[in-house]
């Protein structure tokens, strides 16, 4: 089931074994730890329940089989013998005991999928808290660039298909294989027995002595089972890491097109259909040419498995033929034998028939088991910024580094009080939108100390409006129901957006529907229907006119005034410059110097005040 690297020349055979065992108990212990949290979760014994209640059913269809082997011997004896009073009855025992069946393989079917849905959605809810909760979703975006271009395993490509596909996989193969590997191992418990009893023995000379294997059809079925599981493990090997490379390109090419959605009007603007098509033409050629592979690794493995399986249906006849044309056996314990027979080599041949499932179960754990790592491997950041609720805005020894280690920023002192008006300017890419992200409490890459107002809210440069209906998008993320249809009329109609004051119940596509300028808008009305203390624009107003953005700023300025609060912004030009009574500017160090920029603070010689009225 593990896939291994072919073993040196000079290393010894019991190395590689070793190496093998190894493997297998890493990956069950991946496996483990993926299933134990929900059967220790607060729906324990609901679980627990489910799956004790699938364990005997399944334990139930094996007896049933059991029941079946040993009607098989009457039934047939009886059509043997023309015997039409044991025909019928046999006949009528078996109308019960397939309903018996039937009613035991539907309530199997119906428990399993119910615990595999229960289980999806409680994995589902733990991995979507955690990928949501303390921005670990911003977080895992940031490091997976770094973690990819260093080689790093823990590298989470995809987290949306990792929550939702490969749980429901996981679930699906943990249960069907698990129950099949049970059932299994109870049938090869069962029938053994009978098969043993049922074979008698094999008498042979060799070199002048007699000899006689008891229980021969017990042996030949352990024997070609085992060859069967040997060969099909090295034929099918390869399917492990084309079913992980697989879900991996299709999560590729469905990003891409999101993304091409995305931004279809920016892309549009620039005629990048051709770029765009060549790009997704790339990736679905990966997509097909890893399928390509996978579907002749599995054609190997049909060609094998389908003549193991056609073979083993010949098999036992062949095996028992002489002793039944001698007479020693009747027809209805030839068709016991072969039924027996049957039961053992398909619970011996388990895995044979599902190396398939196991190579998907297989990527399906490796992948959970990276998006596992990935959480981990944000604990060291999560520590590093100190931050507390204040009135003011004060940083202490704050240092702000890109994720590739890059310092922009190193032991900064930071401070701004209510009624202060703050605007942050620099050189493009020298971290006012990283220093804004810092003070935000989102960027895991600072160490210091801030502690910054309660009562604020941050504009940034690409604000975000879910789907839907405008008063969802202007009161996000708070539900509209907060705030009354005068409210909500009244900041759009602030925010120079009276047109759309009477839309508040149409839903559309904002993000793609609106203008630069509305979407920025549309954000400022959150902030004027919210009224925070505190304001962070990041070039909130960089896409109006000046006229509009005079009028926004007066607004805003107005706002956190009223509400004894403060003001900071980034902006470039110099017609918002007369809103602020301080400038932060970042200024370039030379080569060598601890940190990229120094961040010197000054009074505006036209306070905020005067420009506001």
């Amino acid at each position: 089931m593990l896939e291994e690297p072919p073993l040196p020349a000079h290393q010894s055979p019991p190395r590689g074994w070793s190496q093998k065992l190894t493997a297998f108990k890493a990956f069950t212990a991946q496996a483990w730890a993926l299933t134990k949290p929900y059967f220790q979760s607060e729906e324990k014994w609901k679980a627990r329940g489910l799956l004790v209640a699938i364990v005997v059913l399944n334990l139930a269809l094996v007896y049933m089989a059991v029941l079946f082997n040993d009607w098989n011997k009457l039934f047939y004896d009886a059509l043997q013998d023309k015997n039409a009073t044991v025909f019928w009855t046999q006949l009528g025992r078996f109308t019960y005991l397939a309903f018996a069946f039937i009613v035991m393989a539907v309530y199997k079917f119906y428990l399993t999928q119910l615990l595999e849905l229960r289980w999806r959605a409680w994995m589902t809810g733990h991995y979507l808290q955690r990928w949501l909760a303390n921005h670990a979703f911003y977080k895992l975006e940031l490091n997976r660039f770094t973690l990819q271009a260093n080689g790093d395993a823990r590298n989470p490509d995809n987290p949306d298909q990792r929550i939702q596909e490969d749980i429901n996989l996981f679930t699906s193969y943990t249960i069907s294989l698990t129950m099949g590997l049970l059932n299994a191992v109870v049938t090869l418990a069962s029938f053994v027995g009978i098969l043993w009893g049922l074979s008698g023995g094999f008498a042979f000379s060799f070199n002048g002595g007699a000899y006689n294997i008891p229980g021969f059809m017990v042996w030949m079925a352990v024997l070609y089972c085992a060859a069967g599981s040997i060969l099909t493990h090295y034929i099918g090997r390869p399917q492990i890491k084309l079913n992980f490379q697989q879900q991996r390109v299709e999560a590729d090419f469905r990003h891409h097109m999101v993304r091409l959605r995305e931004y279809s009007e920016s892309i549009a603007l620039d005629r990048g259909e051709a770029v765009e098509r060549v790009q997704l033409d790339a990736r679905f050629s990966r997509v097909l040419g890893n399928y390509l592979a996978l579907i002749k690794a599995q054609k190997n493995l049909v060609w094998f498995t389908s003549f193991f399986g056609q073979a083993a249906l010949v098999f036992p006849f062949v095996v028992a033929a002489p002793r039944f044309f001698s007479g020693a056996i009747q027809l209805g314990e030839l068709m016991q034998i072969s039924s027996a027979f049957g039961q053992v080599q398909g619970s011996l041949s388990w895995f044979v028939d599902s190396y398939s499932s196991l190579a998907s179960w297989r990527a399906t754990t490796d992948r959970l088991t990276s998006f596992e790592a990935s959480f981990r491997a944000l604990a060291p950041v999560d520590t590093a910024l100190s931050a507390t609720d204040s009135v003011a805005l004060d940083a202490h020894d704050l240092t702000v580094a890109l994720p590739d280690g890059e310092v922009l920023l190193a032991g900064a002192v930071l401070h701004a009080k209510p009624g202060d008006s703050v605007l942050l300017q620099g050189p493009s890419g020298s971290g006012k939108s990283t220093l804004f992200r810092t003070l935000a409490g989102i960027w895991p890459f600072a160490s210091g100390n801030v502690s910054r107002p309660a009562q604020a809210m941050f504009i940034p440069q690409r604000p975000y409006f879910p789907n839907g209906a405008l008063r969802d998008a202007l009161a996000y993320p708070e539900t509209p129901a907060r705030y009354s249809d005068a409210e909500l009329r009244q900041a759009l109609t602030d925010a120079l957006l009276p047109q759309m004051a009477e839309q508040l119940d149409q839903a559309d596509a904002w993000s793609q529907k609106l203008s630069g300028g509305e979407q920025q808008r549309l954000a400022i009305a959150r902030v004027l229907l919210k009224k925070p203390k505190w304001v962070f624009a990041d070039e909130a107003t960089s896409a109006l006119d000046e006229a509009s953005e005079n009028k926004i700023y007066k607004r805003l300025v107005a706002l956190v005034q009223s509400a004894q609060g403060a003001i900071v912004s980034i902006a470039h030009r110099p017609t918002v410059a007369t809103f602020h009574n301080q400038h932060w500017t970042l200024e370039k160090l030379p080569e060598g110097a601890p940190a990229g920029y120094r961040l010197k603070a000054q009074r505006a010689d036209q306070p905020a005040v005067r420009a506001a009225q």
